[in-house]
């Protein structure tokens, strides 16, 4: 199935769209507005720090109210929208998968990380004025390297490295998603592969047999990580997507259930009913005059 959305670069939000950077990092108060469509996806990853002023943002129609000492998280793939803000201090950081396993060969070292690829979390991550003052430093030789003429990505890689690791140990020492690291990282393993075949409407068996499991344990992994069976993860996949069609497109309840491969427009319509408590065609409308996207 073809995206709905364009994967916008890293390139394209500095207004700069052939421009290969993998890595770059803007102050708001600095940055020209990007020519992106309001609502887009991202083919890296994001981290807003806000110091000063609170904006709203929306990532799969999840709305939050981001506040002054907080990191703010988008990852790939995912459907951002920075909905309204007051005069912020802070900025963004924009990096690669790549970029962050500069000179490592293991994946698993981004998948170890809880709150990156994470549906299931919340995205923005507040801090105490003490704890955000460390977040600051880190974020300032950032800054600091990235200026330099003789600027070395080495450099710049190992301080986001840092920054990342004291995100996840403050998440840990709140004793927040106290999970498995290997279940995590087997959970984002599925996560990649449904986004290959979800709109196949495969089993949860098929996905098991992809990741060398038993049903069994793919099971009890995605309930340990979000609470939830992995039967239960498929078809919310598959709902987010109608979800989207719905609101951005022009499809009929038909197509979009043939292109979701229901059985036909009635069972998807029950089924989507049944996960979200409207009809698809409530949503919809409901959706076109929020968003006005029609």
């Amino acid at each position: 199935m073809k995206d709905i959305f364009p994967f916008f670069t890293i390139g394209d939000f500095i207004n700069q769209p052939e421009n290969p950077t993998e890595f770059e990092i803007l102050r708001f108060e600095k940055m020209e507005e990007p020519n992106v469509d309001d609502f887009h996806k991202h083919s890296f990853y994001e981290i807003l720090w806000t110091e000063e002023g609170k904006s709203r943002q929306i990532i799969d129609y999840n709305e939050y109210e981001v506040e002054p000492n907080s990191l703010f998280f988008i990852s790939p793939n995912q459907i951002h929208h920075f909905e309204e803000w007051k005069p912020l201090s802070g900025g963004t950081i924009l990096f690669t998968e790549d970029f962050y396993l500069l000179n490592r060969t293991n994946k698993d070292n981004l998948f170890e990380l809880s709150f990156l690829d994470n549906l299931y979390s919340n995205p923005c991550i507040e801090f105490t004025k003490d704890e955000f003052a460390e977040i600051v430093a880190i974020i300032h030789k950032i800054e600091t390297e990235q200026k330099r003429a003789d600027k070395n990505p080495s450099i710049v890689q190992a301080y986001l490295n840092i920054l990342l690791a004291l995100v996840q140990r403050h998440i840990q020492t709140k004793g927040n998603n106290a999970v498995s690291k290997k279940y995590l990282i087997q959970f984002k393993e599925f996560r990649s592969v449904l986004e290959k075949y979800f709109t196949q409407n495969k089993t949860a068996g098929f996905y098991a047999d992809q990741l060398h499991i038993t049903p069994h344990h793919l099971n009890s992994i995605c309930r340990e990580i979000a609470n939830s069976t992995a039967t239960e993860i498929i078809r919310s996949r598959s709902i987010l997507e109608a979800k989207r069609l719905l609101t951005f497109t022009s499809k009929t309840i038909s197509e979009i259930a043939f292109e979701l491969n229901f059985t036909d427009s009635s069972y998807f319509a029950k089924t989507f009913k049944s996960a979200t408590n409207q009809t698809p065609l409530d949503f919809k409308n409901e959706m076109s005059e929020k968003y006005r996207t029609r």
